[in-house]
């Protein structure tokens, strides 16, 4: 059994404050020299990035539709090695799931995939983050009273969010504390702590690096001085043992990391391309890569001897004109997609492989698609079917995934498509060695993915071509056992 110190900071609803009490904490207790480990329930890549900076660990996902129930405390144990304390943001409202993010098949009802369905895989007192700022005493005691009585998780406490006064503040305290509960924390009105938004959400914090860095380091000021971070912390110590074990990339990838001869995989970065979850390049590391980092806004050519390329979600639309103007990293890449060497893009990796987005040259790897921002937010998760064998995925096999984008790609699918899910017709592309579309994948769920992009690296040196959607092939198991054929 493993014991690592652990709290979930949950909401009643989204915007009720989570993010500033969660990344508050990691940097507030990591300014006190504690090892903190930060995870963030669901799918989003925002939030994580901003762990990362109050922590100097990598923020990490804990998503039970990604990836599955059984890897949730695995992954965290994983993540959390050597860390004093861990703490875990929610996603949506406390009891709101994978239903609340365009799923209609979502196994065991609307709350799979919640924070509280997280919480409980992980054993973990809740700290309920509550909106005061429209509310009087009773009201919000009210509300903490429901949310405690609606579900099993355990709470530990309430911080109280954007109080309006000393008096307002007795009001709430008293209430809630009369339910039983500790007010672990109480927070005024904080403008000052805020990060930006726009279409998307947050605006990532590699994109604004020193401004990030700074409001990191006033939400930690902030916690500090406004909850009892002792308290906090002796309630995470309270969380019992886990008697899983963590998550070994080695074992889930099926091999082990060489010791020469490593093919080298180029995973695009900078400000450009902030999304992506650490497991994807820690299996591709165990399943025999050597991985390197190159970001298309610097960087004219490729890492030397990249055998493989993969370029994750970002924000490309915001860097477009500069994507453009990098002419010789462009013709490099679209050379290497003319040869049919290994590319695995996804969302703004595919935005950035297309001819053209918004008016602005592209890669052009996949000639003539050209996209477009869009008038609304494409937002879910998926269930998907792989259409055509690519370099990591064979025909007929199951994935779960989620789109989250504002653009559009006119086609939507090349002649031969990747991706097929309820709801919609075959979207993506598969050509030669590169396969491109907007759904996002967490390769703990499907890491076999991973030694697959390997094996077609070490498979491909330059001049030869790799397996590409050919004939049909058997089909091995995810970590849900969901890789059967349709």
């Amino acid at each position: 059994m493993l014991d690592v110190p652990r709290l979930v900071v949950a909401a009643p609803s989204t915007g009720s404050g989570k993010t500033t009490v969660a990344t508050g904490l990691m940097a507030a207790f990591a300014a006190r020299g504690l090892a903190v480990s930060p995870h963030k329930v669901g799918p989003d890549y925002i939030d994580p990035g901003y762990h990362a900076l109050a922590t100097g660990r990598p923020g990490r996902n804990l998503d039970p539709w990604l990836t599955s129930e059984e890897l949730i405390a695995p992954l965290f144990l994983h993540g959390a090695d050597g860390a004093d304390v861990a703490v875990v943001e929610g996603v949506m409202g406390l009891y709101d799931g994978a239903a609340g993010l365009g799923s209609s098949d979502a196994a065991g009802g609307g709350d799979y995939a919640s924070t509280a369905h997280v919480a409980t895989l992980l054993d973990a007192p809740v700290v309920l983050v509550v909106d005061a700022s429209a509310a009087a005493g009773r009201s919000v005691a009210a509300l903490v009273h429901g949310f405690r009585s609606y579900g099993t998780v355990r709470f530990g406490g309430v911080i109280l969010n954007r109080l309006g006064s000393d008096g307002h503040e007795r009001m709430c305290r008293d209430a809630v504390e009369g339910l039983g509960l500790p007010v672990l924390g109480a927070l005024r009105h904080h403008d000052e702590a805020t990060a930006p938004s726009r279409h998307l959400g947050l605006v990532p914090a590699a994109e604004r690096r020193a401004d990030a860095v700074r409001t990191v380091r006033r939400l930690g000021e902030l916690i500090a001085a406004s909850c009892d971070l002792d308290a906090i912390l002796a309630l995470a110590r309270a969380a019992p043992p886990l008697t899983a074990g963590p998550w070994d990339p080695a074992e889930a990838a099926g091999r082990r990391e060489k010791a020469a001869g490593r093919p080298r995989i180029a995973v695009a970065g900078g400000p450009a391309f902030t999304f992506g979850y650490a497991e994807n390049e820690e299996l591709l590391t165990a399943a025999g890569a050597e991985v390197v980092r190159f970001d298309p806004l610097r960087d004219e050519k490729l890492p030397e001897g990249t055998s493989g390329v993969v370029i994750g979600g970002g924000f490309p639309e915001m860097h477009a004109a500069e994507l453009s103007s990098n002419e010789p990293l462009r013709n490099e890449l679209a050379a290497f997609g003319k040869a049919s060497r290994p590319v695995y893009a996804e969302c703004a990796g595919l935005l950035y492989l297309a001819q053209e987005l918004d008016g602005a040259a592209m890669c052009g790897v996949l000639a003539g698609v050209k996209a477009t921002m869009a008038s609304r937010l494409t937002l879910g998760y998926r269930a998907a079917v792989a259409v055509a064998d690519s370099v990591v995925a064979r025909s007929g096999e199951r994935v779960r995934g989620h789109e989250f984008h504002s653009t559009v790609t006119e086609p939507a699918h090349g002649d031969t498509a990747a991706w097929q899910w309820a709801a919609s017709g075959p979207v993506g592309f598969v050509q030669g060695g590169c396969v491109a579309s907007y759904l996002h994948l967490h390769w703990a769920g499907s890491p076999r993915f991973a030694s697959r992009l390997v094996d077609a690296c070490e498979k491909t040196p330059a001049g030869r071509k790799p397996v590409g959607p050919a004939g049909k092939k058997p089909v091995e198991k995810d970590a849900r056992g969901e890789g059967e054929r349709e």
